[in-house]
């Protein structure tokens, strides 16, 4: 069976996520509060559009694998909050928004207790990510790294470059607010 992603959040940096992993023939679920960008992307690449997270989970088989491409803050912590309850047991959600790497490190501890495992990807590429690849800083452990690698091998320019797993839960923001330090410094 084809390999398949929830995807939350199909803005900028999320929709062209989406079209790179179509391109791949990885099946890409996926949820945004407006219809239209999800009906744009089911034309434009065969995204199979969800209208809720529950919808979305629901067309997801076990073991799930869920990418947030949301702002970070409160709307990220809310969906994480709502997916929650609805992911079972050896499933996996990745926050890919600039999230502040402590509450990574938290929100993987209390997925833990659900047995969801939790992972912290930084993703850097902007416009360019579609055709280049993303440079992706990603944190988790290793069950939680192993189940979403070949989507990291995807996303990456190379499936030998391009990304990291920089440690556990926390490491991959932690990294990444260093990376956009030094980039920011330098520009």
């Amino acid at each position: 069976q084809a390999m398949q992603l929830g995807m939350i959040g199909l803005g900028k940096m999320g929709g062209n996520m989406a079209r790179r992993l179509r391109r791949a023939d990885i099946e890409v679920v996926g949820f945004d509060r407006g219809a239209d960008v999800m009906q744009g992307l089911a034309d434009d690449c065969g995204l199979v559009p969800a209208d809720s997270l529950q919808a979305l989970v629901g067309k997801l088989d076990a073991p799930r694998r869920v990418w947030l491409m949301l702002p970070a803050g409160e709307i990220t912590e809310s969906a994480i909050d709502e997916l929650r309850d609805l992911l079972e047991p050896g499933d996996v959600l990745v926050d890919g928004a600039n999230s502040f790497y402590k509450d990574s490190m938290r929100r993987a501890a209390s997925l833990a207790e659900s047995g969801i495992h939790f992972v912290d990807a930084g993703v850097s590429g902007g416009v360019w990510g579609l055709d280049n690849g993303y440079a992706l800083m990603v944190g988790g452990s290793d069950d939680a790294f192993g189940g979403i690698q070949p989507i990291i091998e995807v996303l990456a320019p190379a499936t030998d470059r391009g990304w990291i797993h920089t440690g556990p839960a926390g490491s991959g923001h932690f990294v990444k607010m260093i990376h956009n330090g030094i980039e920011y410094g330098m520009m």
